[in-house]
């Protein structure tokens, strides 16, 4: 009986080996084989090299710029359409080959066969995709010449276009990356609240700046074609304004360039303190009649914030009553066409959750000094920034700040002066954003 037990025994552990032994030959032997039966297969480059077997895949030939390399380039290139695949010697049209610079990923659609050999052509690429909280956007490569005008049309013969930069750029500033808007672009159009905005750039945290820029309603009536197409208004009327205001109904000290302001001093003392200004007043009634009830959806915060740059530029200094003109950064950042997104003085930055454009934010749209008629920026209507540009010391003694001209150029005038108020909010990260950006499908929240 114990022989009888212990053949057994020894049988079910012979059984239960040649189980496993057969169970690692099949895994082997499917590890060894699946590549050929992928459909799609991404091969990573690691410093420009292949890191996949050529027993599977033959890179034959690399060219960069027309020229024989021996290694994929890295950085800003892209796959012409010369690049191609063979299987068997014979060119196989059905592949397809995507290279994602970032990750610096080939992938192969549809990858079947052992032994496809490819070619690569690279050249520099102008723009690169973005995946962001409108969807992946192409963002252009190239840096923009900010003392131009930027558009492609301008006026009927061009005239008025310094360059033909256009469409969606980046910038990196101590706070991230933010990728706006510039010249006359045409997928920048949301809807929210009612009302139409344009998009001027996506924040370094992800929130969305946008400019009024009409009450849905009113445009829908009198046809959004032709009110928003390229941008601009007929100038006979006020679509893309909420109203008109002073900046600051006191002008002659030169703290009333300020957002908020504190008597005798070149900016408050605490972030978001001081007397609120004519306009901020303004601004904060127009959000509580009408954007109150969706204040969970709009961003605050540095990213989200506003700038009242009050730095002095270079080879001024501050003074209440000066016996002499001044100038202040955003006024020498024209000039030399220089925009920042930076916000230098942190008691310059507002985090409250609505405020007006700044002179800069406009440079990088495409506006300047000239004459710029196309650019989504223009509406025939001179309508506030946010930034200072001047104090005329002297017996003048005004206050004076940056606005956008009825001609589209990035002007300035009196703090007392009444002109066009355009509202600018960012919406949060995390909202739900669809839509192509368009006239006839702008992006809207869902």
């Amino acid at each position: 009986m114990k022989f009888e037990v212990l053949k057994k025994n020894h049988l079910k552990r012979n059984i239960i080996i040649g189980v496993v032994v057969v169970a690692i030959i099949s895994a082997v032997i499917l590890n060894f084989t699946r590549a050929k039966y992928r459909t799609t297969q991404s091969i990573p480059l690691v410093n420009g090299t292949i890191n996949y077997s050529l027993a599977d895949l033959n890179i034959v030939a690399i060219t960069v710029e027309g020229e024989p390399s021996d290694t994929i380039p890295t950085g800003n290139y892209e796959l012409t359409e010369n690049s191609y695949c063979t299987v068997d010697g014979e060119e196989d049209s059905n592949i397809t080959l995507n290279y994602d610079m970032n990750t610096q990923n080939l992938t192969i659609t549809p990858f079947t066969t052992k032994g496809t050999k490819c070619y690569l052509d690279f050249v520099t690429s102008t723009t690169k995709k973005v995946d962001t909280i409108l969807g992946t956007i192409e963002v252009n490569l190239d840096e923009p010449d900010f003392s131009k005008t930027s558009c492609t049309n301008g006026s009927n013969d061009g005239s008025n276009c310094g360059e033909e930069t256009v469409g969606i750029y980046e910038e990196t500033t101590s706070k991230g990356t933010t990728y706006y808007y510039r010249g006359d672009v045409e997928n920048n159009y949301l809807v929210f609240a009612n009302k139409y905005w344009r998009i001027i750039r996506i924040n370094e945290d992800g929130t969305v700046r946008i400019i009024y820029s009409g009450e849905k309603s009113t445009i829908d009536t009198a046809g959004k074609e032709t009110v928003l197409a390229n941008g601009y208004n007929d100038s006979s009327t006020d679509y893309t304004q909420t109203q008109t205001s002073a900046f600051n109904n006191s002008y002659n000290r030169s703290y009333y360039v300020g957002y908020t302001y504190t008597q005798d001093l070149q900016r408050p003392s605490t972030q978001n303190g001081g007397t609120p200004s004519t306009i901020k007043g303004i601004l904060d009634t127009w959000y509580s009649n009408n954007l109150q009830s969706y204040d969970s959806i709009i961003a605050s915060g540095e990213s989200a914030g506003f700038c009242n740059d009050r730095e002095m530029a270079s080879g001024y200094s501050w003074s209440s009553e000066p016996s002499s003109a001044i100038s202040y950064a955003a006024y020498e950042r024209r000039n030399n066409g220089t925009p920042s997104y930076e916000c230098s003085n942190t008691n310059d930055l507002y985090t409250m959750k609505i405020g007006l454009i700044t002179a800069d934010e406009v440079m990088y749209a495409g506006g300047t000094t000239s004459i710029n008629y196309g650019y989504y920026l223009y509406t025939g209507n001179y309508y506030w920034t946010m930034s200072p540009s001047s104090f005329s010391g002297g017996g003048s003694r005004l206050a004076v700040v940056f606005l956008v001209g009825s001609n589209g150029g990035l002007s300035n005038s009196n703090s007392n002066s009444r002109w066009g108020v355009r509202p600018v909010i960012s919406l949060r990260a995390d909202n739900t954003i669809t839509g192509s950006g368009t006239i006839s499908d702008p992006y809207t929240i869902s």
